[in-house]
């Protein structure tokens, strides 16, 4: 097969894990039973390392002009270095701000100056570099540049991968636009491998299962990266707050009282993530039962093995001349999904999907 070219909008943590694990991991044949890490050695007929990345879009002043192999180590990236990448021969662009950057993160953002550097047209660069998808890793709170982007992929004819939690694949408007152009899109706000979203639906759905009434939960999460510092602005939180919410709660079918999302920056723990899980309820005769857990992980690598997934499923979705919403993958890989799946069945879904079992 050959090569899936991807285009990155937004060069931040998580962009610098996804093209660093792709070199990670460029040695994997898709003969492997089981590689650590992977949940998907080969996708299909595609491995880690058919994602070839041809461009890149940032506001950073000293990411843009960058191959993206220096960019992605660039401050205020605080990512761990686990792989050496070559020079990929692709410069870093200089992206529209529009609200990508909120007023209190422009300097640790190190926001290029209007005044001297303008704006890509960012479809016409897509075109240029024949690039086939877009990933979307914008700043939690970008709803304006986000749509900028999904319509930037819609006029290039790429597919569009949405991993913040802002509602562009979970909307109707957009899914038919893609419907329309004949392009597949996987969204909304990208899962963790192991994070606090997926270990909170799990818990919630064994109490469930195991007959056990949740009468309160919350989730409190902190970290010392952007993501976390451009959180503390309460006001580009709301759809986040959303998305992680519904996540958890869509397994029950009562309400329950709830409180979940980010909680706090702490600049020490670089792209360490804490996470505290709490749920209580009642069990047989009305007995109390509590659980409670902390989970630590490096944060932005926690995502990147989730998004080669969905890359490779857009991938194929392109190749078959899937269009509109894949809901298969968005389900599995995504908190706000245009429709929510019990994780099990989700994942039986994306089986069938990589065979042909299933349209989307």
């Amino acid at each position: 097969m050959g090569p899936i070219k991807v285009a990155i909008a937004g060069l931040g943590n998580c962009a610098s894990s996804l093209v660093q694990g792709i070199y990670y991991y460029k040695g994997v044949t898709g003969k492997e039973e089981r590689v650590t890490g992977l949940m998907h050695p080969s996708f299909g007929e595609y491995l880690p390392r058919d994602i070839e990345f041809v461009g890149a879009f940032e506001v950073n002043a000293g990411k843009i002009g960058k191959d993206i192999s220096e960019a992605i180590f660039v401050h205020p990236n605080v990512v761990i270095k686990f792989a050496e990448v070559p020079k990929l021969g692709v410069e870093v662009l200089p992206a529209p701000i529009l609200d990508g950057v909120a007023d209190h993160m422009k300097g640790s953002f190190d926001v290029y100056d209007a005044k001297e550097m303008k704006p890509v047209d960012v479809a016409e660069e897509l075109r240029k570099a024949g690039a086939e998808i877009l990933i979307n890793f914008l700043p939690v709170g970008s709803a304006e540049a986000s749509r900028y982007y999904a319509q930037a992929a819609l006029d290039a004819g790429c597919g569009f991968i949405n991993c913040i939690p802002e509602f562009i694949v979970s909307d109707s408007g957009w899914q038919e636009k893609f419907r329309k152009a004949g392009l597949p899109m996987a969204g909304d706000d990208i899962k963790s491998q192991v994070g606090a979203t997926i270990l909170h639906r799990v818990i919630a759905q064994l109490l469930s299962d195991r007959g056990v009434e949740i009468d309160e939960t919350y989730q409190l999460n902190i970290g010392g990266n952007t993501d976390f510092e451009n959180m503390l602005a309460e006001h580009r939180l709301k759809s986040k707050r959303i998305s992680k919410t519904e996540a958890v709660t869509s397994i029950l079918d009562y309400p329950v009282p709830t409180r979940i999302g980010p909680s706090d920056y702490v600049p020490f723990l670089d792209d360490t993530k804490i996470c505290y899980i709490h749920a209580q309820g009642k069990k047989w005769g009305g007995m109390p039962i509590s659980v409670a857990l902390k989970l630590s992980v490096e944060d932005s690598p926690n995502s990147a093995g989730v998004v080669a997934d969905v890359i490779r499923a857009t991938k194929i979705a392109l190749d078959r001349g899937v269009s509109g919403p894949l809901l298969s993958i968005s389900a599995y890989s995504f908190k706000h999904p245009p429709e929510q799946i019990e994780d099990s069945i989700a994942k039986r879904y994306v089986e069938e999907f990589i065979q042909g079992e299933r349209e989307r």
